[in-house]
């Protein structure tokens, strides 16, 4: 059995020279915010929801990106409302939320 129940990783990276990443679309606060979602839930820690940030995972062009294990489900997201849904479907409901997971 794995400490966390699910592991969230938020790509955070920030590239050089213009090109796209996740940082672009605000991800160290939106990453910021859903670790707070998950606390104010009461869905973090042994067991439960770990929320980390992660470097360049390699889709920068789809970003921003975050993917959840174990399922190894990516998703992108385009504000808080979107990350709200990720947490309250997959998270804490167990359902894939299809408008936003990536292939």
């Amino acid at each position: 059995m794995s400490y966390f129940k699910k592991h969230v990783f938020f790509c955070i990276n920030q590239r050089e020279n213009n090109e796209a990443c996740c940082q672009d679309f605000c991800a160290s606060d939106v990453h910021a915010y859903a670790k707070q979602r998950i606390k104010e839930l009461g869905q973090s820690g042994a067991g439960k929801v770990r929320m980390n940030k992660a470097g360049c995972l390699d889709r920068c062009n789809e970003g921003p990106v975050l993917v959840v294990y174990p399922e190894g489900v990516w998703y992108t997201y385009v504000d808080k409302t979107d990350i709200d849904e990720i947490i309250e479907k997959h998270l804490v409901g167990g359902d894939i939320v299809q408008r936003l997971r990536l292939p």
